[in-house]
């Protein structure tokens, strides 16, 4: 996880411990490189990687749902640098 993503989620562990009704949905996203099956653990790994960071920081497990789609949900073109870096990421849902 990179430093920002760290400050991102505190922010959601403040908003989360404030509003204890919400929930999280965590989705797990990777490029198309590697296999697909490769990249569906990859993206699974992703979103547990921000389910263990939220609850080592005392967000309920029962309040965080994971998800992985590998390489199917892109946001960004997977033939450059900057797209494929773009698709690998976790997109968090407050519910």
């Amino acid at each position: 996880m990179k430093p920002d993503g760290a400050k991102i989620l505190d922010r959601l562990v403040e908003f989360l411990n404030q509003n204890p009704d919400k929930r999280v949905e965590l989705e797990g996203h990777a490029d198309w490189i590697g296999t697909e099956k490769y990249n569906q653990g990859l993206s699974e790994r992703r979103a547990a990687s921000v389910r263990n960071y939220l609850v080592k920081k005392g967000i309920n497990l029962n309040r965080i749902t994971t998800r992985g789609f590998g390489e199917l949900k892109p946001i960004a073109d997977n033939k450059t640098r900057e797209g494929r870096a773009k698709n690998r990421r976790v997109e968090v849902k407050v519910r």
